[in-house]
């Protein structure tokens, strides 16, 4: 009865009545948003977009589907509009002054990629899945599951998310697209051979720790003392054989032990001194890195670790715009 007549209350105009609707859905939807975008900004002016066309529209939800999956039908196809009107973040030149990097081992297509502060994962990938789902939640939030997502077609990337990650029957994807069930499944399967393709290959590495465990946190504690000490030799010793090194928006990526060192040795060698703000992002290790400079501590980027076993398997280094998401000043007190 309380639904129903916040419902009634909505329908007539009542925004505190609309808000406690949909703000239980709220986080989920903003995640659902990133996964299909693999931006979090344009993930937030997607969920925007979702509420303010939800709110408008609220007199045409007839109740046959629940709220959550009208408010998803919304949210998905407003991602898809974003996706098939390409305006995407453009690929960045290298900029860092003074320092030459190595002839990468391989262009990224995916230079919008953004990360996901964990801070705002709590509650959203904790939600009851449906009986399709095939992932595990903490898997499909990761940067290499959302990188691969990147490179599907549109309707296949929503279907092959709301099917495999969420959970979703086919006829209640097909409602949600408006299309019919024979092209979901069709959809379904060419994305799944798709995914097959583009997610990287882990047979025979070593599953990361568990978050924040004893384990985890002692190779952070590595990582941490190798950067901020400047000791390439110390970096190096954390690395996988076949670690892989990416930069978006830059598409410079680096693939393998010995590139990933030479990457950094120019950068460790050039006399500057970095400190490390531990954070966490799409459910893995990150850092804010600060530059001490005679002006101050100020931020350069940030982080996020891939972990195989007790080695670092990918670095993802994003630029210093993303620190804000993390509650990460651009600056921190002191001088060098």
């Amino acid at each position: 009865m309380a639904r129903t007549d916040l419902m009634s209350r909505a329908r007539s105009g009542d925004g505190e009545a609309f808000r406690a609707l949909t703000e239980p859905h709220r986080r989920e939807l903003r995640v659902h948003c990133y996964r299909m975008l693999g931006s979090f900004q344009d993930a937030e002016d997607a969920l925007q977009d979702t509420m303010l066309a939800a709110w408008r529209g609220l007199d045409r939800f007839d109740g046959r589907a629940s709220l959550r999956t009208w408010l998803y039908r919304i949210a998905t196809n407003r991602c898809l509009d974003v996706l098939r009107s390409a305006r995407r973040r453009a690929a960045k030149q290298w900029d860092i002054p003074g320092i030459e990097p190595p002839e990468p081992t391989g262009l990224g297509e995916i230079h919008w990629l953004e990360p996901y502060p964990d801070a705002l994962l709590d509650g959203a990938i904790s939600v009851p899945l449906g009986p399709e789902a095939r992932y595990e939640q903490t898997e499909s939030i990761s940067l290499a599951f959302v990188t691969a997502l990147q490179i599907l077609p549109p309707r296949q990337l929503a279907v092959l998310i709301l099917r495999d990650v969420l959970g979703f029957h086919a006829n209640e994807v097909a409602g949600m697209l408006d299309a019919s069930v024979e092209s979901v499944k069709s959809g379904l399967k060419r994305a799944r051979a798709g995914m097959q393709r583009r997610l990287p290959v882990t047979t025979g590495r070593e599953p990361p720790p568990v978050g924040n465990s004893p384990a985890e946190d002692a190779i952070v504690a590595k990582f941490v003392s190798a950067y901020e000490s400047a000791d390439i030799d110390a970096l190096v010793a954390l690395l996988t054989d076949d670690v892989f090194l990416s930069m978006p928006p830059m598409p410079l990526q680096y693939e393998g032990r010995d590139i990933v060192a030479r990457f950094f040795a120019p950068i460790f060698g050039s006399g500057q001194r970095y400190g490390l703000v531990p954070t966490r992002a799409n459910g893995q290790p990150a850092f804010g890195v600060y530059r001490h400079t005679p002006t101050g501590i100020h931020g350069s980027g940030l982080f996020v670790l891939t972990l195989a076993g007790g080695r670092i398997g990918a670095m993802t280094a994003f630029e210093k715009t993303v620190l804000p998401m993390f509650g990460l000043p651009q600056s921190l007190p002191g001088a060098q």
